[in-house]
């Protein structure tokens, strides 16, 4: 909806912009000098654990994790919260201390931040950055040859849901809640820093794998091919799957790209239907040169970032997105 509302508005023409909303992109990009530019993002939502510092931690890292996704290292956070008027302060304390938690290891200062009362309780952050301008990684610069390397599991949207209706073994929450508070830092920090041709990130969040290889591929003018038995899962969500704990996000997901999308037959159903569970602080989605892909792995699992190899660029075909098995 907010797209095809910007879509219609004019557009401020400002030559320091590079990166904005026209591309669908993580983060927005502002240069300031020929060496240094901003990254801006901002991020807010309801709870979805009980636990109100865990539900804090879990804020603060998918709002960093946007600027982790464009190269960027974030530096500074202010902090956005709708809270009932007779709400328990301890409750937001809690809240307040886990999101702080996180953006202190991630070396982000919070500097402020804004407050509403509201009878739905909300928590998020806008985070900034600083980023060199020619180190900027978009999600609309992926290659024909590159191979897609993907940095966390997926499943936290299924395992949320099934938690609402308290329907989730303890195993699922841990691994979820594990997923959900781990900074994509050291993935990005590995990128950053070794010389590998990273030609285009993106982290999957609320539109799902499939829904963010779309950005991509659209973006960068290419077609994708993904490996389904090779994306990494948390454990139990593909029995959540089995179990119809299916968030709205997801089938409005599947509703919006499954047409660009051609699943090979051999692909399980359950299987197939994870691949659009929109994510919470999900990994990040990294197309690199075929060259550099299994040395970029090997630093990412060492440095104890759960990488795998999910699937290649292509010149752009029909279909836009090929699963196979």
């Amino acid at each position: 909806m907010l797209d095809s509302v910007l879509g219609k508005l004019a557009r401020q023409h400002d030559p320091n912009v590079l990166v904005g909303f026209d591309t669908a992109d993580d983060a927005g990009v502002y240069q300031l000098t020929p060496e240094l530019a901003l990254v801006q993002t901002v991020d807010f939502f309801t709870p979805i654990v009980d636990d109100p510092y865990v539900f804090g931690q879990i804020a603060a890292t998918n709002s960093l994790s946007d600027v982790y996704a464009m190269g960027g290292r974030p530096i500074s956070a202010l902090a956005l919260v709708c809270f009932p008027e007779n709400g328990d302060p301890k409750i937001l304390e809690e809240m307040l201390a886990g999101g702080l938690s996180k953006m202190v290891e991630a070396q982000c200062t919070v500097i402020g931040g804004h407050s509403i009362r509201d009878d739905e309780i909300k928590l998020g952050y806008s985070v900034t950055g600083t980023i060199h301008p020619q180190r900027v990684k978009a999600n609309s610069t992926a290659q024909p040859g590159d191979r897609l390397l993907f940095t966390k599991p997926i499943g936290t949207g299924v395992i949320s849901t099934a938690i609402k209706r308290g329907k989730a073994d303890f195993a699922w929450i841990r691994a979820a809640v594990h997923s959900m508070t781990t900074l994509n830092k050291a993935a990005a920090e590995v990128m950053s820093a070794g010389d590998f041709a990273v030609h285009s990130m993106t982290d999957v969040t609320g539109f799902g794998l499939l829904g963010h290889a779309h950005e991509m591929a659209r973006g960068s003018g290419v077609s994708v091919r993904i490996y389904a038995a090779q994306v990494p899962l948390l454990a139990g969500a593909l029995e959540c799957v089995r179990a119809g704990y299916l968030p709205g996000g997801l089938k409005a997901n599947r509703q919006f790209v499954e047409g660009c999308v051609e699943a090979d037959a051999s692909i399980p159903q359950d299987l197939l239907t994870l691949l659009y569970d929109p994510q919470t602080a999900g990994g990040l989605l990294i197309a690199v040169a075929a060259a550099d892909a299994d040395r970029l792995m090997s630093q990412l699992r060492q440095a104890g970032v759960e990488a795998a190899m999910v699937g290649d660029v292509m010149s752009k075909q029909t279909p836009l997105i090929a699963l196979l098995p």
